[in-house]
């Protein structure tokens, strides 16, 4: 594996470690897509990294397992942000 391509992956992953963020908000900070940072935390992680490996999937379960609630809650907010400016 290339010289930059391992270091990207090892600072996804901490990244995703020490904040607690998503896969998406993490592509969004280095700029790269969903699929790249979920290939790298989740396959080349693995082979650079074992501990940080274990920590990062532990973060990546962590919101896989809220993501329905995360979602019900900007449902919610949607609803309630049109609901106030229909009333103005």
């Amino acid at each position: 594996m290339q010289d930059y391509i391992s270091e990207r992956v090892v600072k996804e992953g901490l990244y995703i470690m020490e904040t607690g963020y998503t896969v998406r908000a993490a592509a969004e900070y280095f700029h790269v897509s969903k699929s790249t940072v979920h290939k790298d935390v989740t396959e080349r992680l693995k082979q650079i990294d074992r501990r940080l490996y274990r920590d990062v999937r532990r973060v990546l379960d962590k919101n896989l397992s809220e993501r329905h609630i995360r979602g019900g809650m900007a449902t919610k907010n949607k609803y309630k942000r049109k609901k106030q400016t229909a009333r103005r």
